[in-house]
């Protein structure tokens, strides 16, 4: 970095086009801003260090756990999280940077859960998984907030993702209450960070990892009556929605787990409620209270992201995507009336949601998305094609023409690019 700048000053040099002081200001600069700048790479190293550190303290101590008193065992089972605390203290009022920061705190979460799995056993305390789970992340979440630890939040999510999951999936099935309590502790964080490093790694990692907590927390919440995919529906109607607000929609699409996440589930899902056998069991379930009321809120949430993206006028072109939850819910909420038009209106959307990829994609000259809604169309046809009485000939001929679509598609995506291309060049 430092030799590439140093020979494009001394060719700014030579051409005259700067001189020898503006030169020694633009070397200053640039070689102060990368000092001020974190070492990732030594962050990253140093996150793997603490690991490492602890699992061999916890190792040795291990090897000879049966021959030491009770005492001497409470004595060790402590130490790792003393020293855990001193590291972060160190860390904290030396100002020694992100690589101390981030190591402490990954070092000092580790060692609380062991210090609890150990005491537990020394002293024969019952419990479970899932309570050994909530009482580690209640102790360790200030660390976010004390120390400003971006590995403390991701640990701290995929710690009540695993809770939640474990007590509403494995554990006698009890909904996990506690998961929205101490997810709602880590919003401020996010929010701050958000507006702080945006273009960061770890924002772009939890860009994706609160969405997918949800998503797979949500199921903890339902009985799995034909309501639960009506509610998940809602669910990614609402994180799609997130994803068009004009803070996520500038960046980068790989960086906006929302968009990718509530479009992905939209699709999926309403493939699934393309089958007849949905509309048939969607007539005959019974409801509980806990689906019903969280249903309606997030028909509320989304409706709510989508009202303040009108009234901020975000939103220019009409995109199916963001209306497919409430056109579904709609169709859910009239299913008496019959199952053979809900069947024959949802398989509309679900083809028409393909073409609105294909025009976005071909808008944005993407091929990505481009043919992700090729995807879809062919999905579609696909599922038609094991549940209908189609002539063996008209169904290869949708094939063809499916296939056909892709060649052409991609073609006229091709086309536009090098016209695109051609015509800035004659500008310049």
């Amino acid at each position: 970095m430092n030799s590439k700048l140093e020979r494009q000053l001394s060719e700014l040099l030579q051409a005259k086009v700067i001189d020898s002081e503006t030169a020694q200001r633009i070397s200053v600069y640039y070689h102060t801003k990368t000092d001020a700048k974190p070492n990732r790479l030594f962050t990253i190293f140093g996150v793997l260090g603490a690991l490492l550190c602890g699992l061999g303290i916890i190792l040795i101590i291990a090897h000879n756990w049966d021959d030491m008193p009770r005492t001497l065992k409470t004595f060790f089972a402590f130490l790792p999280m003393v020293i855990g605390q001193i590291a972060c203290a160190f860390s904290l009022f030396k100002t020694k940077g992100a690589t101390w920061i981030e190591s402490s705190a990954t070092f000092l979460i580790l060692s609380v859960g062991a210090t609890i799995s150990l005491v537990s056993q020394i002293y024969n305390i019952p419990g479970n998984l899932s309570s050994f789970l909530l009482v580690w992340v209640a102790i360790t979440a200030p660390l976010m907030y004390v120390l400003r630890s971006n590995i403390a939040v991701l640990i701290h999510l995929v710690l009540i993702t695993w809770y939640a999951c474990d007590l509403g999936y494995f554990f006698n099935s009890h909904t996990p209450w506690w998961y929205l309590l101490l997810l709602a502790w880590v919003i401020p964080f996010y929010i701050h960070l958000q507006k702080k490093q945006a273009s960061s790694n770890i924002s772009g990692i939890l860009n994706w990892l609160l969405p997918l907590s949800l998503v797979m927390v949500l199921g903890t919440f339902t009985t799995g009556n034909s309501l639960s995919f009506i509610m998940y529906l809602a669910l990614f109607g609402v994180l799609y929605n997130i994803g068009q607000l004009p803070f996520f929609k500038n960046q980068k699409l790989r960086r906006n787990g929302y968009t990718i996440i509530g479009s992905l589930g939209t699709v999926i899902l309403l493939t699934i409620l393309t089958f007849e056998w949905f509309w048939k069991e969607a007539i005959k379930d019974l409801f509980g209270e806990m689906e019903i009321v969280m249903t309606i809120l997030l028909y509320i949430a989304g409706i709510v992201v989508l009202g303040y993206l009108h009234i901020k006028k975000h939103i220019r072109d009409f995109n199916l995507f963001q209306y497919a939850f409430l056109i579904i819910g709609i169709l859910y909420l009239t299913r008496d009336i019959g199952s053979t038009h809900n069947l024959i209106l949802t398989n509309i959307v679900v083809a028409a949601l393909g073409l609105f990829a294909i025009r976005i994609g071909i808008h944005k000259s993407s091929y990505s998305i481009l043919n992700y809604g090729l995807l879809i169309i062919t999905a579609l046809i696909i599922c038609r094609f094991f549940d209908t009485n189609l002539d063996f000939v008209v169904r290869g001929m949708l094939f063809i023409s499916v296939g056909a679509g892709f060649f052409f598609t991609n073609y006229l995506l091709l086309k536009k690019q090098r016209a695109t291309a051609i015509r800035t060049n004659s500008k310049n």
